[in-house]
């Protein structure tokens, strides 16, 4: 526990230094350069978008196709589940309030296989209603303190203490609430690292290949597969309605689920907390995480076609706002932190403002608004909801709270606005 305090407080000096050790980042709003923010609206031919029809069948698999062209890259392949495996099966967990669930998922393709586990927490009375989906930073074992919980493979070459992300994922309050979670180890999908011969990428390697081309898959994208494999076991367990499934992330693990929320229309709502560049806030901005660091630090993230805009945001044909677009007309929650600046949260919360404007082709006022950014803990609700927390880049029960709370009212006013038309 003190070698992992000592991690926490390393972090929280380097995050507050961050700035001052990155040349030519910006950190004063005063500095932030000119920018246009590309339109949602207007067609690649110049066509005005102005129903959902028209959104639909034109504007939406464009902006979609840029996307995964220039920054996500494209999936080489189709891979289901090969093998479903059901490791654990306990109705008393969690002091008897819940039902946990640790399941191996297996895929097979061209005599290679990965297996991954998928651990989850559901209310015993009802089906969980939603289900929150998304991945942990270092193996379930750090999701609670539960010691029946199995330790995850250390791919990174470290072995996180058990209980020590509990913080972050409340699951004892999840499960009161009405709700499940389930979980993965990003890692056991695709390694953060740069090193292609792990995870799900060989599996789809034909002969004399070692990494993705230029268009394929970075590691976002990776993620964003195995939320979505995820996600077709989840429609199919009993104890599940697996037509709400939230996607959740936080940080590098929030630009995931917002890529899977945008190319998978099967996920119900979606949760950004805290994901900054490359997730939802604006790259143009060039404020706090840029692009260029983005490349040349984390070069695996993305696809090689990205990397030409590096230091180069006034020439993307796209910004972030566009990948939250891709999520209408379902619930989305972008969340940042007043200390987060590194995330920029003013531009997390302009981008979900610019993209609202696809929700109000399906009849959605999101009640954000550009000109005035809210102050910390005051959170905006709708169809598109929205808070700073007070504090540091991290995802805590302040946050879970209104997500649970988004995440059970909006789908009670989608059902009942449905109810209504039909």
């Amino acid at each position: 526990m003190k070698k992992l305090l000592l991690f926490v407080n390393l972090w929280l000096v380097f995050s507050n230094t961050l700035f001052s050790q990155v040349p030519n980042t910006i950190s004063d709003e005063a500095m932030v350069p000119p920018y246009t923010v590309p339109e949602l609206l207007i067609s690649q031919g110049g066509k005005p978008i102005k129903n959902v029809k028209d959104w639909e069948k034109i504007r939406r698999p464009e902006v979609l196709a840029l996307l995964e062209q220039e920054q996500y890259g494209k999936i080489p392949g189709d891979l289901k589940i090969s093998e479903i495996k059901i490791l654990d099966n306990d109705d008393q967990a969690l002091g008897g309030i819940a039902i946990r669930k640790q399941v191996m998922l297996t895929f097979r393709m061209n005599g290679k296989e990965l297996s991954v586990e998928l651990l989850m927490y559901l209310p015993k009375e009802k089906k969980s209603f939603p289900t929150f989906l998304g991945y942990n930073f270092a193996g379930n074992q750090t999701v609670n303190r539960d010691t029946t919980i199995h330790f995850a493979k250390a791919w990174n070459g470290t072995v996180k203490e058990r209980g020590s992300a509990s913080e972050n994922w409340p699951a004892e309050m999840i499960i009161k609430s009405g709700c499940g979670v389930a979980i993965m180890y990003y890692w056991d999908i695709a390694p953060d690292k740069n090193d292609y011969s792990t995870g799900v990428y060989p599996l789809f390697y034909s002969e004399g290949q070692t990494k993705p081309t230029d268009d394929e898959w970075g590691a976002l994208s990776a993620w964003a597969w195995g939320l979505s494999r995820a996600l077709d076991y989840l429609k199919n367990d009993k104890n599940v309605d697996g037509n709400h499934v939230f996607v959740i992330g936080h940080s590098r693990l929030g630009k995931a689920a917002l890529w899977a929320g945008a190319t998978d229309q099967r996920f119900a709502g979606v949760i950004s907390n805290c994901s900054g560049c490359c997730g939802a806030a604006l790259s143009k901005r060039v404020f706090g995480e840029t692009i260029g660091f983005v490349n040349g630090r984390f070069p695996r993230w993305t696809c090689g076609n990205f990397k030409k805009y590096s230091d180069k945001e006034d020439s993307l044909p796209f910004d972030q706002h566009m990948v939250l677009s891709l999520i209408a007309p379902r619930p989305l929650y972008v969340a940042s932190a007043s200390e987060d600046s590194w995330a920029d949260p003013k531009g997390e919360y302009l981008s979900a403002c610019y993209a609202s404007s696809v929700y109000a082709l399906y009849g959605y006022k999101s009640g954000l608004n550009p000109e005035v950014v809210p102050q910390p803990d005051t959170p905006v609700s709708g169809i598109i909801s929205h808070h700073i927390r007070s504090g540091k880049h991290d995802i805590l029960e302040y946050d879970w709270k209104q997500y649970i709370q988004f995440a059970q009212s909006t789908i009670g006013n989608l059902l009942t606005k449905y109810k209504e038309r039909k």
